[in-house]
């Protein structure tokens, strides 16, 4: 089996001077799990090494760099799911853990759960070997600006936060082995201004993650609240179970999500055969693709 690896890092009208940021992060990650790919590591790890990176780079809405919620806070959510076992592991509104995706495969690996949320989740990630940092360690100036610059422009007029135009940075992956399994995971830092405790689509199983090597394995990127109301991730393994390739479900389920609730964002889609979709309805996605006779990164439609 020749694995391949699929990243995406955002969707929305991201700025041209913003573009090159967004391919050197998609290279990057592509790296880091290409190398546990070729290897003979499995899909699971290639999809937690590549969304290491994504958190670690600040031009995403991940990890370090995440939007800022409401109180200047970062709170984050990730999920990692296996799909030769459907083991999944998920942490929400995590805010003393530099890389909750690492979070999210304690959970997978050494617990019978699924999610765990807040103070719970970083005290198992601590438990587990996972050191804190402090809230103040993730929150870069840029974010501190911009939520200064959002609130300010709020106080007059009403702003549409999930607007096209606003950063949907989350990042994800999935991922093929050469034995065969498939692996998905998700990122992300939320919504600019986000209520605290607001859980959005990324680490809830099968809204904006989902892996089963009977279907495909999906990650999603975009606007969480219609996303989730979908269950796209597993809407679109669905629709690939039924019989379309990988490409035509990625189709269908962002028409879906805009025709059924007005939504917006990215999807990326991997099965077992190695075939994969790539579909956005924003105005660009950042994404990446690698594979025996592919290595490619773009920002506009695939």
């Amino acid at each position: 089996m020749s694995p391949v690896l699929v990243v995406h890092g955002g969707a929305w009208a991201m700025p041209d001077d913003m573009v090159e940021a967004h391919k050197t992060g998609m290279r990057n990650a592509l790296n880091a799990g290409w190398a546990v790919l070729q290897r003979g590591g499995s899909a699971l790890d290639a999809v937690e090494e590549a969304i290491v990176i994504l958190e670690d780079d600040e031009t995403f809405d991940a990890g370090r760099g995440s939007f800022l919620n409401r109180e200047g806070k970062v709170q984050m959510d990730a999920l990692l799911m296996d799909g030769s076992t459907l083991r999944a592991g998920g942490v929400g509104c995590v805010e003393r853990v530099k890389n909750p995706v690492r979070a999210a495969r304690k959970i997978l690996s050494d617990s019978p759960h699924v999610y765990f949320v807040g103070e719970g989740a970083e005290r198992f990630a601590e438990e587990h070997g996972i050191k804190l940092c402090k809230n103040e360690d993730l929150i870069i100036q840029r974010e501190i600006d911009r939520l200064r610059e959002y609130q300010a422009q709020g106080a007059g007029q009403k702003q549409d936060l999930f607007a096209p135009a606003i950063s949907h940075d989350t990042v994800g992956a999935v991922a093929l082995d050469g034995k065969g399994s498939i692996a998905a995971g998700t990122s992300t830092g939320g919504t600019l201004n986000k209520a605290p405790g607001r859980l959005g689509d990324s680490s809830l199983i099968g809204c904006g993650c989902y892996a089963d090597n009977d279907t495909a394995a999906v990650s999603t990127t975009g606007w969480g609240e219609p996303i989730m109301k979908l269950v796209l991730a597993k809407w679109t393994a669905d629709r690939v179970a039924s019989g379309h390739a990988p490409e035509q479900a990625a189709y269908e389920a962002i028409h879906h999500l805009k025709n059924r609730v007005n939504g917006h964002g990215g999807i990326i889609v991997l099965n077992r055969k190695g075939e994969f979709g790539i579909f956005h309805n924003t105005p660009k996605m950042a994404w990446g693709l690698r594979s025996g006779i592919l290595d490619v990164v773009g920002v506009e439609k695939h």
